[in-house]
């Protein structure tokens, strides 16, 4: 798919500043007209399209949405979220945005961080990511009239058809739903989950996506280790030796299962991931794709995709929600 033109395109073809680019969209009556006619040519020759949204941004505040960036913990588990941040970044650069990256640690600090950047008029939205049950941060950006967006779903009683706020978020639930039908057509007779305790929003849909697939399988409980996913599938095949595959709520527990039916002696045992991280891919193990470059695509849509900057109580039945299908990988 071609690449949209941007602002800088415009300027190039029309032999202009970006800044005069910038003031024929939003300020014409300051520009010459001989300049004004060449640049909304150049406009209409390239198809450019300038996102209204950003230019009242833009003139309100920053043009900038801030992001939360996740502490280094180590291991594969930051994968998905490092693809999402820059597939945002560059898709908000297309309709003109800039994105400032932000650190915290907790929830309390993060909303800290939140509001020195408000206060200081930094940020003119937010995406929220890692959302969870009672999650304090989007209550505060919502009583402070902020537009922002979750990567996540509100966990509420109904997210579709009475959302807390705007969202999009990866279907879990199919995801695992692909993987488990995989699982028994690769290997038959009963399939396993290996998943976090539960009360985890996104571990639970993935759970349910394998439970509303599988039958009567065993559900195996590990916090997110490898060493310790591992363990506990050893232990869950001396226990239950006729579980023929297993599915798992993230690539690092499939990697301990994997480990596991290996040293077991069963190293064909077909054991499917989530969020298909270069290191499932290494070892040659099947595992859901969460895309997120369409979930960052997703985020701005709402966001700012029809023209305005969508107030954090906006949001509506059927229109302030995008969920996007994992595609399941197989190896």
């Amino acid at each position: 798919m071609a690449k949209a033109p941007t602002v800088d395109d415009v300027a190039r073809a029309a032999g202009v500043s970006r800044q005069t680019v910038s003031n024929v969209l939003n300020a014409p009556d300051i520009v010459r007209d001989a300049t004004r006619q060449r640049v909304e040519a150049a406009i209409s020759d390239l198809g450019y399209r300038p996102h209204a949204a950003a230019r009242r941004l833009r003139m309100r505040r920053s043009s900038t949405i801030g992001i939360h960036l996740d502490p280094y913990a180590g291991g594969i588990s930051g994968v998905v979220l490092d693809r999402f941040v820059h597939a945002l970044t560059e898709r908000a650069g297309e309709r003109d945005m800039r994105v400032l990256l932000y650190a915290a640690r907790t929830p309390e600090e993060e909303i800290a961080r939140l509001g020195d950047l408000l206060e200081g008029g930094e940020v003119d939205a937010v995406v929220v990511t890692g959302t969870f049950h009672g999650d304090p941060r989007t209550g505060w950006l919502t009583a402070r009239n902020l537009p922002f967006v979750s990567f996540g779903r509100p966990w509420g009683e109904d997210d579709v058809e009475a959302p807390a706020h705007l969202w999009v978020d990866v279907d879990g639930a199919a995801g695992t739903r692909a993987a488990t039908a995989h699982a028994l057509a690769r290997g038959g007779g009963r399939v396993a989950f290996l998943g976090w305790p539960a009360g985890s929003g996104t571990g639970d849909e993935r759970e349910r996506g394998w439970r509303e697939t599988a039958g009567d399988g065993p559900r195996w409980v590990v916090e997110e280790n490898v060493s310790a996913a591992r363990d506990v599938v050893t232990a869950g095949l001396l226990a239950d030796p006729d579980v023929t595959a297993v599915v798992c709520a993230s690539d690092s527990l499939a990697i301990g299962a994997h480990l596991a039916t290996t040293l077991a002696g069963r190293p064909d045992m077909p054991v499917v991931g989530f969020d298909n991280t270069p290191a499932a891919e290494a070892l040659g193990l099947s595992s859901v794709e969460q895309l997120p470059e369409r979930v960052a695509s997703g985020a701005l849509d709402l966001l700012m995709g029809d023209g305005t900057v969508v107030a954090p109580r906006a949001a509506t039945a059927g229109a302030a929600h995008v969920l996007v299908e994992p595609r399941l990988v197989v190896r």
